[in-house]
């Protein structure tokens, strides 16, 4: 499965700060399936970014429009 392509697989998401100046994604999956990631403040402002670009590709691409390259 490539990162364009659709998915059956269910899970929940959890983002937040640790007690140790991180912030964590943590992802529970069905299955027992549980994923923390810890990322300093920049690379998850970086991560943020690019969520927002994908958003913005995703609501082009369901509107029919072309997307906005990435600067």
């Amino acid at each position: 499965m490539g990162i364009d392509k659709q998915s059956d697989i269910a899970a929940d998401i959890q983002i937040g700060p640790t007690d140790q100046g991180m912030v964590r994604i943590y992802i529970e999956a069905e299955g027992g399936v549980e994923l923390p990631l810890d990322f300093d403040p920049e690379e998850a402002e970086e991560i943020a970014e690019e969520l927002r670009a994908a958003a913005e590709a995703a609501r082009a691409i369901g509107s029919g429009a072309k997307p906005k390259k990435k600067r």
